[in-house]
């Protein structure tokens, strides 16, 4: 493409000289690059002359090619610069539901104003899933959840790079009417006798499986999967439930959520992750940032 910019030049300054004086080259060396074009294209371009030179046939049939290179190669650039600059490109987020709450939207909310021209799409589901679809390339960036002490240990390494976001410690939603609603703290052993409300009746596979190692063993009465329900069911007052940190602001006014014992408390261990291996596009990296920004505040929130 250099030695196209070159004939370009020459072509329409009709002269060497003039041309090196333009690009920054010696006459010899403008020279040197027209005759390897000619060679490399087999005919001549340019018939020199006492003063300056002039297009053959040749040379005018190739100008029009060469300009319109030389114009798709300088709007492939500027493709690619706002793809750099995020003034174009995507964003293909995943995050489980409670991280759709409140710290993803804000920060999405945030890249958006920032970087208008971004299209952007978000899965929800859970990290399983979002480690699947991260896998396949369905999605560039995925905010995942595990309440292992090493968030590494609990998902394969050898496929993805995670980075610690935050610490969401899990609260327990009582009515406003219930007798423990009004304490600050909470034991598990207080809501021994309670009729507890999770996604199954298994706690293994819910939010109090991490309740089990305290030797609690909740009796669950009501099992259901979507949050509205979950809440819906505390406020009528058939039992408590847990909910993540990161879903207090999603939370109805007739519903107290009440920090427990740090000895009691589950504590879900946020992370991004990315595939390993594979270079990060530049809007998941620039959303990267506001995604810290907004765990620092709620973090900063919690405290």
């Amino acid at each position: 493409m250099a030695w196209l910019d070159v004939f370009r030049t020459v072509a329409h300054l009709g002269s060497f000289t003039a041309a090196g004086e333009r690009l920054g080259f010696t006459q010899s060396a403008i020279s040197r690059q027209i005759a390897t074009l000619e060679g490399e294209l087999g005919v001549p371009l340019f018939d020199r002359l006492a003063r300056g030179v002039r297009l053959t046939d040749h040379g005018r049939a190739l100008l029009p090619h060469a300009e319109a290179l030389l114009e798709r190669l300088d709007t492939t650039r500027r493709d690619l610069v706002a793809l750099t600059e995020l003034d174009a490109g995507r964003l293909r987020v995943g995050a489980f539901d409670s991280a759709n709450a409140e710290l993803v939207p804000s920060a999405l909310a945030a890249f958006r104003a920032a970087h208008p021209q971004v299209e952007i799409t978000l899965t929800e589901g859970l990290t399983a899933h979002l480690l699947d679809r991260l896998a396949e390339g369905a999605i560039d960036l995925a905010v995942v959840a595990s309440y292992a002490e090493n968030p590494q240990d609990a998902y394969d390494t050898d496929q993805f790079d995670l980075h610690p976001l935050l610490d969401d410690p899990v609260l327990v939603a009582l009515p406003r009417g219930h007798r423990l609603a009004g304490r600050r703290r909470l034991r598990l052993a207080e809501l021994a006798d309670e009729s507890w409300i999770a996604a199954r009746r298994h706690p293994e596979s819910t939010l109090l499986a991490a309740c089990l190692r305290s030797g609690f063993q909740p009796r669950i009465e009501y099992a259901v999967g979507a949050w509205t329900a979950k809440l819906g069911l505390v406020a009528a007052g058939l039992g408590p439930t847990l909910i993540p940190s990161l879903a207090a602001r999603a939370v109805r006014p007739d519903i107290a959520l009440i920090p427990l014992h740090p000895q009691d408390t589950p504590v879900r261990h946020v992370c991004t992750a990315t595939r390993r291996g594979q270079r990060t596009p530049p809007a998941a990296e620039g959303f990267t940032a506001f995604l810290r920004a907004g765990a620092n505040r709620v973090s900063g929130a919690e405290r």
